[in-house]
């Protein structure tokens, strides 16, 4: 295969050995990164599928609230006391390491230091389903700010997970085999010239006492 690209020579061969113990070092590293990644992962993932489920169920509790507060008021009476909202969200986005994975950390802060301050209306001329709707948006936003930021780590951490495991099976399944032939082929070679050198030095020294035992027989 790649054996006819390299020389085989003793430095080459020294070069290669090196290239292989980090190769095989990078590969066990890359695994238990691997395995480490996907643990993790596979934690966030239940996370995720936890908080989803919460999320949804909110949401879907305010729609319901929603529907009974429309149910008994008129459509200007709500439009007009949710025209004006009251709080303000600001979120931060702060990174975490994880397995050199730079996940997002979404911190927010509302506009004033009262949470419960999210009513914009005055109470004489709304129903109570709409303060119930928009108290269970309000309490539901800081899961839905975990799970966008869950969702965020998932997606980054699978992609690194992929990218790991490419680059463990082209050590695995290419680098190292490729090395390890490259290395039995110049080992070869190289023993093959030792033979081969050890054939000529003695046929040098079978001529060499050939020519001196007819130079003694000329002598006498």
């Amino acid at each position: 295969m790649a054996k006819t690209q390299v020389n085989p020579t003793r430095m080459e061969l020294t070069r290669l050995k090196k290239k292989l113990v980090t190769a095989r070092r990078g590969h066990k590293l890359l695994k238990d990164k691997r395995d480490e990644l996907m643990r993790q992962f596979l934690e966030l993932v239940r996370k995720n599928k936890e908080l989803r489920e919460k999320v949804e169920s909110g949401i879907k509790a305010a729609n319901d609230k929603f529907v009974l507060a429309k149910a008994v008021m008129q459509d200007e009476v709500i439009n007009a006391a949710l025209l004006a909202p009251k709080q303000s969200v600001s979120v931060q986005v702060d990174k975490k390491n994880v397995m050199s994975v730079e996940i997002p950390v979404f911190n927010y802060k509302m506009r004033t230091a009262d949470e419960s301050d999210i009513y914009s209306y005055g109470f004489a001329f709304t129903s109570c389903d709409l303060d119930a709707a928009v108290g269970s948006l309000s309490e539901i936003f800081p899961d839905m700010l975990k799970l966008a930021e869950c969702e965020k780590a998932c997606q980054m951490m699978a992609s690194e997970i992929e990218k790991t495991r490419r680059r463990v099976n082209a050590l695995e399944h290419v680098m190292i085999p490729e090395t390890e032939e490259n290395i039995k082929y110049i080992t070869m070679k190289l023993d093959e010239n030792e033979r081969s050198t050890q054939i000529r030095l003695m046929k040098v020294k079978d001529m060499m006492i050939k020519e001196q035992i007819e130079a003694k027989h000329k002598a006498e």
